[in-house]
């Protein structure tokens, strides 16, 4: 009888030794990220961050010209101011804290919020009307404002600085002493509403509903060189640089978690290796990532086959913040390995495996 169970209990092992064997054989196994590897990646990051401050640095090196164009005339500016044709005509005047200037011939003349190019305009179009044909007139800023805007978040040097001139994102960006290594990927430029005389305030109107809010990617901007989004400042600009936000890794990893960006673009291979690998019960072939859609609450899956990616035969995925990456269990390691761990508790019973 005995002999009878012994012979059967061998039997059944054997067989399923086998398929242990088998299914390790053939399924790739998990793969921790060498540390060397990861440290030339910390290195590539830093890398990065390096080369958008660098470009932080050149950037006074944008056109003059176009800032100036866009440049808004403000109290306290000193404005020169040029007729050709009538040298009588031409002043240097500075601007009244309500925004006026006064001319001959002319009177009194609103600035406030007029570039230069519009002063320009409004100065032929008026010397033109009653007074002078085709007459051409420049305005030139002698001296600017001072203003003020404000650098927040993931920068060296934080703070409220008073600036002279027209200044750019970059710029600003340069006077806080360039991003710092967690900085994310975003920078979010807020311009608060310009303040209304007394009694011009619309009824039923709040101050929120003037904030403007420009959303500025910083690798567009600094790597790839877009310099579309090197947007001038005015003043009482809020510039915001959040740190980096998190990356999920759940499901069949060693060490399941949230973990931190820091200014890096993390792949999928990375995020695993920071979960220090796969278990060996997991199903690297059917892992995917779950990412905010942008509709709502909703989440979109992208599959993603890490034993693919370890071949080198699939993309490996660059994740983006909030992404959840799941790695499900294999149903037929499981099975196996739930056979192996009740064959150890046999042995833990008293039936040694040479009795077998």
């Amino acid at each position: 009888m005995k002999t009878g169970i012994r012979r059967a209990l061998t039997t059944f092992f054997h067989i399923f030794l086998f398929l242990l064997i088998l299914s390790c054989s053939s399924t790739p196994p998990s793969k921790k990220e060498p540390p060397a590897q990861l440290q030339i990646k910390e290195i590539e990051s830093s890398k990065q961050v390096r080369a958008m401050n660098e470009r932080i640095l050149l950037g006074a090196l944008t056109p003059k010209r176009d800032l100036y164009r866009d440049y808004k005339i403000g109290p306290e500016d000193l404005l020169e101011i040029s007729v050709f044709e009538e040298e009588k005509l031409n002043r240097t005047v500075r601007v009244s804290s309500q925004g006026n200037i006064s001319l001959p011939l002319l009177g009194i003349l609103r600035v406030k919020g007029l570039t230069p190019y519009e002063l320009e305009k409004e100065i032929r179009d008026l010397l033109a009307e009653k007074y002078l044909q085709n007459p051409h007139v420049t305005v030139f800023i002698k001296e600017y404002r001072s203003q003020r805007i404000s650098v927040i978040g993931a920068v060296e040097k934080p703070g409220v600085f008073e600036i002279t001139g027209q200044k750019t994102v970059l710029e600003a960006l340069g006077m806080a002493g360039g991003l710092k290594e967690d900085s994310g990927q975003l920078l979010f430029l807020i311009r608060p509403p310009p303040p209304r005389e007394e009694g011009l305030k619309k009824e039923g109107e709040t101050s929120a509903e003037s904030v403007q809010t420009f959303v500025i990617s910083l690798e567009d901007l600094l790597i790839k060189g877009d310099i579309q989004l090197n947007l001038p400042l005015s003043h009482g600009d809020i510039l915001n640089i959040p740190v980096s936000g998190k990356v999920f890794v759940g499901g069949e990893v060693v060490r399941p978690g949230g973990f931190p960006l820091k200014g890096k673009r993390v792949t999928v291979s990375q995020a695993i290796a920071m979960a220090e690998g796969l278990k060996p019960e997991a199903n690297g072939s059917e892992a995917k990532i779950f990412r905010y859609s942008g509709k709502e609450n909703e989440r979109e899956a992208i599959p993603v086959n890490l034993y693919a990616i370890q071949k080198g035969k699939a993309e490996d995925l660059y994740l983006v913040e909030n992404d959840i990456v799941i790695v499900p269990k294999s149903g037929i390691k499981t099975f196996l390995f739930v056979l192996r761990d009740t064959l150890k508790g046999l042995v833990g019973f008293g039936v040694s495996l040479g009795t077998l």
